[in-house]
């Protein structure tokens, strides 16, 4: 739960291994007992973007339903955002 709480991207890692951690960290809480929602996740992986996606963050929470979008949904829209950065 710790390293859950404290993870955050840094500005050199790409989308993929973020994502890559978090289920990593999602799941190991899952099998000890925790029960996370898609919502607490995506509303927790928004928090912690790196600054470089500040924009596309206010993008995600205003044209988006956070309570339906999927953890999936909101990784391929940020790799294709991701993309064009590059």
């Amino acid at each position: 739960r710790r390293q859950y709480e404290l993870l955050s991207m840094s500005d050199q890692e790409i989308v993929t291994d973020y994502f890559n951690i978090m289920q990593l960290l999602v799941n190991s809480m899952k099998t000890c007992g925790e029960s996370l929602s898609d919502q607490m996740i995506v509303e927790k992986i928004l928090r912690t973007l790196s600054p470089r996606f500040d924009h596309i963050v206010v993008a995600v929470e205003e044209s988006k339903d956070l309570e339906r979008l999927k953890i999936e949904e909101l990784q391929n829209s940020l790799e294709a955002h991701e993309q064009r950065l590059i």
